[in-house]
């Protein structure tokens, strides 16, 4: 784990080095790095993992207090953490909020790069489903009372029936309640942290959905290796926005993950590091011909 110090504040970085090709881990809304931990343990053999922690609620590092936490802020802070590694031919995967945060990087929404070869979607936000489903209304929701009262809601989450109740981690994850019950944490017992993740969920409910949108419009233009992975069973996500989104995207393909809720790095990490694996070693398109 490094820390690096970006125009945000200081960010947490998994980075297992190595020579491999190097696959960048983007987590979503009130969770952190680890939610990629068991995908990481099967690619760091033969790729280089980068995994940051986000300022989305479970982070360690409150970061300025006018640091922007909109999603197009966080994620020109995934485009900042890139130039800062000097990293190049990124394969660039996010899930959850965290594959909103690769449609707006992919689509320039962010500040254009070219350091992002390959791009990765698994099950996450796309169109118009901002916030997404009961799970991201009520979140969203309560981020709009004062730091303190969001903290007292959030308590109630220490408790696991209501932890896995549909508005909150239920329909989220089948397996993974240990992991989200530790991602709340750094938000139920720091004021600092509470208080970045109601501004981050006000940013995100007042812009965010806008800043989908206009990333859907430029999907087409996102001409490079893609994979959609979708969780077959999502509640939140919808499979329709999965087969949509492969569509969209010139070089787009979708592959179908079965037995697993909207985080699939949770609930089948193993199928998910395969298709990664496949993914990132597959040859890409030769180009096309010019017409005569």
């Amino acid at each position: 784990m490094i820390e690096l110090a970006l125009l945000a504040g200081t960010i947490a970085v998994e980075d297992t080095g190595g020579p491999g090709p190097t696959v960048v881990l983007v987590h979503g809304l009130l969770m952190d790095g680890s939610l990629w931990d068991d995908v990481v343990a099967d690619l760091a053999a033969d790729h280089r993992c980068v995994v940051p922690t986000l300022p989305l609620g479970a982070h360690r590092h409150a970061v300025r207090p006018d640091a922007d936490l909109s999603l197009a802020g966080v994620a020109r802070l995934v485009t900042e953490l890139l130039d800062h590694l000097d990293l190049h031919d990124v394969t660039l995967v996010g899930n959850d909020t965290g594959g909103a945060l690769v449609q707006v990087v992919a689509t320039g929404g962010a500040r254009p790069t070219d350091r992002v070869g390959r791009i990765g979607l698994v099950s996450c936000e796309a169109f118009d489903n901002f916030p997404p489903g009961l799970t991201g209304r009520t979140v969203v929701l309560a981020g709009k009372l004062p730091a303190a009262a969001f903290g007292l809601f959030m308590q109630q989450m220490r408790l696991r029936p209501l932890r896995r109740l549909p508005l909150a981690f239920g329909w989220l994850t089948r397996r993974g309640d240990a992991t989200t019950r530790r991602w709340l944490e750094p938000l139920l017992t720091r004021r600092d942290v509470r208080r970045d993740a109601v501004r981050a969920l006000r940013a995100l409910g007042a812009t965010g959905r806008a800043s989908l949108l206009a990333a859907a419009e430029r999907l087409p233009d996102v001409d490079r290796p893609a994979l959609v992975a979708w969780a077959t069973d999502d509640r939140v996500m919808p499979l329709e926005h999965g087969r949509r989104l492969a569509d969209a995207l010139p070089q787009g393909r979708l592959v179908e993950v079965p037995d697993s809720y909207t985080l699939v790095p949770l609930d089948q990490p193993a199928l998910l590091a395969g298709h990664l694996r496949a993914f990132v070693a597959s040859p890409e398109p030769a180009p096309s011909a010019p017409s005569a």
